[in-house]
């Protein structure tokens, strides 16, 4: 949008008003894309125009109103016309006036009306007309006369400079523009690195994943589309979910939480819709469920990928239709409520699989949001740390502590596997253990982190014999270390891997290193066992 405001300080653009006022009796008007009128002089109380046909329309109320109305149309040509600029005759039929228009990167941002002039003298019987026009519209004919005997008539030289003039006029408006839309983008891009972009309400992060995610967040902070928040445990996805709720317009409104693996199906259906007295054992009172108490606000469903299928259904209802009904109840009851789900599943692998409904997976993943884990942004452990390390040694009163070189080395080893959450609690076990010590040996760390190197060596590998045999090894015990890792998510663990989902279930089953049948060892293993 252009800031009509600041043309008035402009000097070229003052500068060629001034030309066009002293050289062709012509009032420069600023249309803006809906067809107003901007200029400042059009709502004064004292209106100066240096045409005299732009003091009799736009002294007059009622003549303000049929000029403005007549400009409107005008910008309308413009806007579905493929030329720069066009003439017109003005609303007396007998002036005329020149529209160039204000485009930039082919968007159509308004027009530059210049009023008027006349192309030959007028004949008696269009000045006849034009007089009773302008007394239909209880203006002065005595002054029509005035007014027409002051207009210019313009030669074809002069309108050739005339329309330069007008045309340059134009196009120093988007030059303006486009420099102060420059300059708003620099001061927006540089705020963003200087200002809050090492965190995001309590995210924490200044690595390239955190940045694309903090840039998406930005872009979705006017939305009420429902968002899917993937990611593994520990990356942060309730965080994300409440800088979604307190950065949108339901702010001030409820957010709620609820983890849809803390409760059997029969009691999420109770903690969601509500129920009425006397539905079930226990059932002693009416009681509002959680989509009631978020209504015009937020409902974060945690560890969607949990919920039973016959509760999808019931979601599915209320995320399309808005309404639902409590449990032993009969009548309806209608919310306004923005939905946030999460989830560390694959629910597309769920979907394929029969497990989560295919229609509900689509009405949740409008905007889908993937959660980095903290071994994919390494350059933030750091950051995170300091802040950590800060935060908790504030709360015990103890003097800030820092890592030793070898311990920051050890953690950046690390794969990390619970994420956030398991550096946060290591941080708060190091300033516990460390005592007095203003700098954390690696000997403090958890012994998890102590092996990591020497367990990242696969151990059991054989060196010797045929290089394919050892290869085969080598593959089965990354695929066996990366499935526990990732949880049996395939579809993680092939990207990770740089082979095809399809080609990783093969070697899968080369292998023997299906879910079930290694789970199945694992537990006769134990029965075994003496």
């Amino acid at each position: 949008m252009i800031n009509w405001e600041e043309l008035k300080h402009i000097h070229v653009i003052r500068k060629l008003e001034e030309i066009l006022a002293q050289w062709f009796n012509t009032d420069i008007f600023f249309v803006d894309e809906r067809g107003h009128l901007r200029n400042d002089n059009v709502n004064n109380k004292e209106k100066t125009f240096k045409n005299p046909l732009s003091s009799a329309f736009l002294n007059h109320e009622k003549g303000q109103g049929i000029f403005s109305k007549f400009i409107s149309e005008v910008n309308e040509k413009a806007f579905k016309s493929d030329q720069s600029h066009f003439m017109t005759q003005g609303p007396a039929g007998v002036e005329y006036l020149l529209v160039s228009r204000i485009t930039a990167d082919h968007e159509f941002l308004g027009s530059v009306v210049a009023y008027s002039y006349i192309e030959n003298e007028i004949s008696n019987e269009d000045q006849l007309k034009a007089k009773n026009f302008f007394e239909s519209c209880g203006l002065d004919g005595g002054l029509f006369y005035h007014a027409l005997s002051q207009l210019k008539v313009l030669s074809d030289a002069q309108k050739k400079y005339f329309f330069e003039l007008v045309d340059l006029v134009a196009q120093e408006i988007v030059t303006f523009h486009t420099e102060i839309t420059k300059r708003d983008d620099k001061i927006n891009a540089l705020n963003n690195q200087l200002g809050n972009r090492y965190s995001y309400d309590s995210m924490i992060g200044k690595s390239k994943p955190m940045q694309e995610l903090y840039g998406l967040l930005d872009k979705i902070r006017n939305s009420e589309s429902t968002v899917l928040i993937q990611g593994e445990n520990g990356t942060g996805k309730e965080l994300i979910a409440r800088a979604i709720h307190y950065n949108s317009p339901r702010k001030d409104a409820h957010f709620v939480t609820v983890n849809c693996s803390a409760f059997n199906e029969n009691l999420l259906d109770s903690e969601l819709f509500g129920h009425v007295r006397g539905s079930f054992t226990g059932a002693i009172k009416d009681k509002k469920g959680l989509f009631e108490s978020a209504d015009h606000g937020t409902l974060f469903l945690d560890e969607i990928g949990d919920m039973p299928l016959s509760m999808q259904v019931k979601l599915l209802r209320i995320l399309q239709a808005g309404t639902f009904t409590p449990v032993g109840g009969v009548d309806q009851k209608k919310v306004d409520v923005r939905v946030l789900a999460a989830t560390n599943k694959d629910l597309k692998e769920m979907v394929e699989e029969g497990s989560f409904r295919e229609d509900l997976y689509y009405r949740i993943n409008v905007i889908n949001l993937v959660v980095p884990p903290l071994r994919d942004r390494k350059e933030d452990i750091p950051i995170l740390i300091d802040h950590f390390m800060l935060r908790g040694c504030k709360e015990k009163k103890l003097p800030n502590k820092i890592f030793a070189k070898r311990t920051m080395e050890k953690v950046f080893d690390y794969p990390w596997p619970g994420n956030i959450r398991e550096l946060e609690n290591e941080i708060e076990r190091l300033i516990v253990l460390s005592g007095d010590e203003s700098k954390i040996p690696a000997e403090l760390l958890s012994q998890r982190i102590r092996d990591q190197s020497e367990h990242s060596k696969m151990q059991g590998v054989r060196v010797a014999g045929k290089l394919k045999d050892s290869l085969e090894e080598l593959e089965k015990a990354m695929i066996r270390e990366g499935l526990h890792r990732t949880n049996w998510n395939k579809s993680r663990l092939a990207k990770e891997l740089g082979i095809s989902r399809a080609g990783l279930i093969m070697k899968v089953e080369k292998y023997g290193l299906d879910k079930r049948r290694i789970l199945s060892g694992s537990a006769l293993g134990k029965l075994r066992k003496p």
